[in-house]
């Protein structure tokens, strides 16, 4: 099995992101740091991630859990702030995030050790919906909104078109539900920005089928088959 398919199938990120960290010298296969994406891993061979060992689980699970503000989703931080995976220590087997969530941002976080579903819920083919409740600096107009829904030019290139459905409205601050599919860095916050205003609030509400409903800041759950099921199907392209 090629070294990033190997590691997508652990969970460790997806196969995109797998290459990038080969290329940058974090993956070693028995004792030796690998940069080439055509390595075969076979039976017996040791591979480590940033130094931790990973391997392919027979047993998958999914979880979800309500990150708050001021947690990191890497695997450490080099400026020692909390990390969403400190949580998960005791875990049976090592899970990784489904995409990221910004530090400053606060909400539903998948989880998991299947790679391969991490890939297509992140891939942008895909295009998975994610939704968020963002609290928007003094008053978010109509025409403001219509543009937000017909795309926003960032780094010269237009955003698809996204939901947008303004919750309340006062003169300080407008919350709005914003539905997009895309996963550029920061990209709601950009958005509002190059309108003029300010993200004062992000929270993540709704990832794929799963919505983050009553679940309280900073714990978690283990998704019913039944949800699981959900991910999967809506990942599924027409045709397949």
């Amino acid at each position: 099995m090629r070294l990033q398919k190997y590691l997508a199938a652990c969970g460790v990120a997806s196969r995109r992101h797998a290459e990038e960290m080969i290329a940058k010298g974090f993956v070693q296969v028995n004792g030796i740091t690998v940069r080439e994406m055509g390595t075969k891993v076979t039976d017996g061979d040791e591979v480590r991630v940033h130094g931790e060992v990973v391997k392919l689980e027979e047993n998958k699970h999914y979880v979800m859990y309500y990150k708050p503000i001021g947690e990191v989703t890497t695997s450490s931080d080099p400026e020692g702030r909390p990390t969403v995976l400190e949580h998960f220590a005791d875990f049976p087997v090592r899970l990784y995030t489904v995409g990221r969530l910004d530090f400053d941002s606060e909400g539903l976080l998948l989880l998991t050790n299947d790679g391969d579903l991490t890939a297509r819920l992140t891939h942008p083919s895909f295009e998975v919906d994610k939704s968020y409740i963002a609290r928007v600096s003094l008053e978010l107009t109509e025409s403001e909104c219509h543009q937000l829904r017909s795309g926003i030019m960032i780094d010269g290139r237009k955003t698809a078109r996204a939901g947008v459905r303004v919750l309340k409205k006062e003169i300080l601050f407008t919350d709005v539900l914003i539905t997009i599919h895309e996963g550029r860095n920061r990209q709601i916050r950009r958005m509002i920005e190059a309108l003029g205003h300010q993200v004062l609030r992000l929270k993540r509400v709704k990832y794929g089928a799963i919505e983050l409903g009553a679940l309280q800041r900073g714990t978690w759950r283990e998704l019913s088959p039944q949800e699981v099921d959900l991910l999967k199907k809506g990942t599924k392209k027409t045709g397949q």
